[in-house]
């Protein structure tokens, strides 16, 4: 199936983006030359409460098994097994005294850490991710 097929068929946006973060994200897509990639978030075991997020420019064609979303003219690439975890969840951009980032608000998460990179669901059991290994980012002191 083409890329555009599948975008297409994608219109309704599991992961969405404030219009801030789209603002940031299209300004970080010029900037480093990379107009046709798309923002893979995913989710991995880890971090002090069982989950972490991450987030990166992705200028490959998705993978085999992800779904592909537009949200105000970003491409988003989701793996499937990560997308188990998120769907709802809203990607901000958020500025505070230390500086700004991209956070992720997440309907699904029932506790988080002060950082506010990990985080846990009820259903942490699901097939293909191990979430034992909490044991603290380390940034926020939550260990």
């Amino acid at each position: 199936m083409a890329l555009q097929e599948v975008q297409e068929q994608s219109v309704i946006s599991d992961v969405s983006l404030t219009e801030r973060a789209a603002s940031e994200l299209q300004g970080m897509l010029v900037d480093n030359d990379k107009s046709n990639a798309a923002l893979r978030v995913w989710v991995a075991g880890g971090g002090c409460s069982g989950l972490s997020y991450g987030m990166a420019l992705d200028e490959n064609e998705p993978e085999e098994g992800d779904r592909v979303m537009s949200d105000k003219g970003i491409k988003i690439y989701v793996d499937e097994l990560s997308l188990r975890y998120m769907v709802g969840a809203v990607v901000d951009y958020v500025e505070d005294v230390l500086g700004g980032g991209f956070k992720i608000d997440n309907p699904k998460a029932v506790k988080s850490c002060g950082c506010g990179s990990s985080f846990s669901t009820d259903d942490e059991a699901m097939e293909g991710l191990d979430t034992r290994a909490g044991g603290g980012c380390g940034s926020c002191g939550c260990r």
